[in-house]
């Protein structure tokens, strides 16, 4: 049976966080979905934050990552439900 937990998949996962900075976009979507008010703002904060380090990326040399865009905007709603479940309690 297949287990996300099995130490192999988790090592598998922790690279793969670990390629082209792909924590820092999570960490700092989480901090726009936290930060944010609204889910409107959480939302329009982490896309045109995650366009602008993209598009950083691409000027420089680079490609874009849609993954690192997704990242940022998956964040951003991380941190968002973590705020509502704090609001609520």
């Amino acid at each position: 049976m297949y287990s996300l937990y099995n130490s192999n998949n988790m090592k598998k996962l922790i690279e793969w966080i670990k390629q082209s900075n792909r924590w820092k976009h999570l960490a700092g979507g989480y901090l726009i979905g936290l930060c944010a008010d609204t889910n409107y703002c959480a939302a329009y904060t982490s896309v045109i934050a995650g366009a602008c380090l993209e598009y950083k990326d691409k000027a420089t040399g680079g490609k874009w990552d849609w993954i690192d865009f997704g990242l940022t905007v998956g964040g951003a709603v991380l941190g968002r439900v973590t705020r509502l479940i704090i609001g609520v309690l």
